[in-house]
């Protein structure tokens, strides 16, 4: 285990990690000398150990449910990329796709590493890839052969996972992890951002930057059906109780819910979230 590339990961997902625990140089010289002390097979624990003392001696039980769903969810979003990657290499074009790609499932990779520290010894058991099913029992036979169907599966659970983040946001108040996740909330946006261009490139018609009606009014602007849970009410366009449509002159129901993202619940998600998981699995 080497402790510094975990570190790097983790400051592209929180830039402030050394300064919650000390000054760069002190922590830097903390890591060093715990990793001379301590038997490898101890630095899971010792990792843990400086996390909380990153995000807060104690976490309440309700901000470690919260952090171990979180983390559920970035594990089915590693893996789902990462087998594109290994185990499908000619499914992602070659160049700026393949790029991008790689970079997301880097970034999700280090949101695992980050949830996994922020937890320690309370962080829920691994999900491993073959405990997946990314055509949805037989739902996406072409996830994996057909680049569209990834990338339109990929925004799905790009998503899901901005509303997820944003539903529990309200659990974490108060505590010194809101802010990390809040961090991992605006870089899964950015991942549905640009899956929805790769995916405007690749021939997808009325597709923008950001979620938009459909057809017919329809807020799952993706036009795969079985995803339709996902935006479930995106095509909201009230606000604190405010109808927004016609507010102002040329304020359309279209403009105003583009302006605003809606949250999932815990049960929506995980219902989302077990039709990628084989039976035995279920979250």
């Amino acid at each position: 285990m080497n402790i510094v590339n975990i570190l790097e990961e983790i400051e592209k997902v929180d830039g402030e990690i050394y300064e919650r625990l000390n000054p760069r140089r002190a922590a830097m010289k903390d890591f060093f000398n715990i990793g001379k002390k301590i038997s490898l097979a101890a630095l899971p624990l010792a990792m843990g150990s400086m996390f909380q003392k990153a995000y807060g001696q104690t976490t309440p039980s309700t901000v470690t449910d919260v952090l171990n769903f979180a983390l559920a969810l970035e594990y089915l979003e590693y893996h789902y990329y990462n087998h594109a990657l290994v185990a499908a290499p000619t499914l992602v074009p070659a160049g700026a796709p393949t790029a991008a790609i790689t970079t997301i499932r880097n970034h999700e990779d280090a949101h695992v590493k980050l949830l996994k520290g922020a937890l320690g010894a309370g962080a829920r058991a691994e999900i491993t890839y073959a405990m997946t099913d990314f055509t949805a029992g037989g739902t996406f036979t072409a996830v994996y052969t057909d680049y569209v169907t990834f990338l339109k599966v990929a925004l799905g659970f790009e998503d899901t996972g901005v509303r997820a983040y944003k539903g529990q946001a309200t659990f974490l108040k108060g505590n010194a992890v809101l802010t990390t996740a809040l961090q991992i909330h605006s870089v899964e946006a950015r991942h549905a951002s640009h899956i929805r261009q790769m995916l405007a490139a690749n021939g997808a018609t009325g597709l923008k930057p950001w979620i938009s009606l459909g057809p017919g009014g329809i807020s799952n602007d993706t036009g795969v059906t079985q995803v339709d849970a996902v935006y479930a009410r995106e095509n909201s366009d009230v606000q604190a109780g405010i109808t927004i449509t016609g507010i102002a002159t040329g304020v359309t129901k279209a403009a105003a819910v583009e302006s605003f993202d809606e949250t999932l619940s815990k049960a929506e998600v995980v219902a989302i979230a077990n039709l990628f998981l084989r039976t035995g699995f279920k979250l």
